[in-house]
């Protein structure tokens, strides 16, 4: 016979057992498809790295990782998908160097890289390399800073555009040399390098992947590289740093960040998978062939990195005046 004292007891542990059995229950993460946004339009260095990257993490889960391209307003756009993401680990931006300079670039973000997104890992570095054209009389970085120095107002430097890696390779440049250059900004690098080679603009800094075939056919000439150390794939082209201007040190980035408040235990997750999975040595040959210093950096080192660069470059850009519309 069930007494009332024996049916509320019955009661409660099912009430008490629930929630454990349920939280027991709760599948492992990934349990679905996770979303890799790539805030650029398709091809390029980006969608490279991205594809290497997600093709491996999709066998090593078991779950598909599915890219998304997301590209305009200078990344923004995709940047933001992530920032206003559900917290869950399924939705995870391939960041790139402008999340540190956008909010100096733009009047008004719509969300707030320093808050709003949560670091994983830094994938890697590559530096810009600065050329002039072959016909040039600059040999190295020190006559091209005394021919800008006795050339003032006839000096130009090309770019990609406003607000890119090599525009503001090139702010600095001038600023830690101590001369001033004319920026002609460019819509895409392509067009820039034809009007570099003949020698309508005196210089430009770029990705190797754009110069060294020029370089390597005669038609550019390469005086250094702008990060900190030399390039492994080119390691006989010094530093900025070593000719001529010491403290040097920049280099464009490819990182992978999460919505903020996504659980610690996702992050590290996904941290320590990619890690093994850029350790391994034919990805990181990989990777390495697209001309990237692999880093796979834990999330607390991506954090001071990218603290770091925004330090860097929200001064750079505020005191040149830079903004994008």
């Amino acid at each position: 016979m069930i007494t009332r004292r024996k049916l509320i007891a019955t009661s409660t542990a099912a009430a008490v057992a629930a929630p454990l059995s349920a939280y027991a229950q709760k599948p492992a993460w990934p349990s679905k498809h996770v979303r890799l946004i790539v805030p650029f339009p398709p091809g390029g260095g980006t969608d490279n790295v991205g594809r290497i990257l997600s093709a491996r993490f999709s066998e090593v889960w078991g779950q598909q990782m599915v890219i998304e391209h997301r590209g305009g307003g200078g990344s923004n756009i995709g940047n933001e998908v992530v920032a206003k993401a559900e917290p869950d680990g399924y939705t995870i931006l391939f960041a790139a160097f402008p999340l540190a300079i956008n909010k100096f670039l733009y009047p008004k973000l719509p969300y707030d890289p320093a808050t709003d997104l949560t670091p994983i890992t830094l994938i890697g570095t590559f530096p810009n390399i600065l050329v002039v054209p072959n016909t040039s009389p600059v040999k190295n970085v020190r006559e091209l800073i005394a021919h800008a120095k006795a050339n003032k107002g006839d000096v130009t430097f090309g770019s990609s555009g406003i607000g890119t890696s090599p525009h503001l390779n090139g702010e600095l440049f001038m600023r830690m040399a101590g001369f001033e250059m004319t920026h002609v900004p460019y819509r895409g690098a392509g067009p820039a390098i034809i009007d570099l080679i003949p020698g309508r603009l005196t210089m430009m800094f770029n990705t190797s992947g754009s110069l060294m075939p020029h370089v390597k056919a005669e038609r550019l000439r390469a005086l250094a590289v702008s990060s900190g150390k030399r390039f492994s794939a080119a390691p006989e082209i010094p530093t900025v740093a070593e000719a001529g201007v010491p403290g040097f040190d920049v280099s464009s980035w490819y990182a992978l960040f999460a919505p903020a408040k996504t659980p610690p235990e996702i992050v590290r997750k996904i941290n320590a998978d990619a890690v093994a999975i850029m350790r391994e040595p034919q990805i990181r040959q990989r990777l390495e062939g697209l001309g990237l210093e692999v880093a796979a950096s834990t999330p607390e080192e991506l954090g001071a990195f990218f603290k770091a660069e925004m330090a860097k470059w929200g001064p750079v850009i505020k005191e040149a005046g830079i903004t994008a519309k």
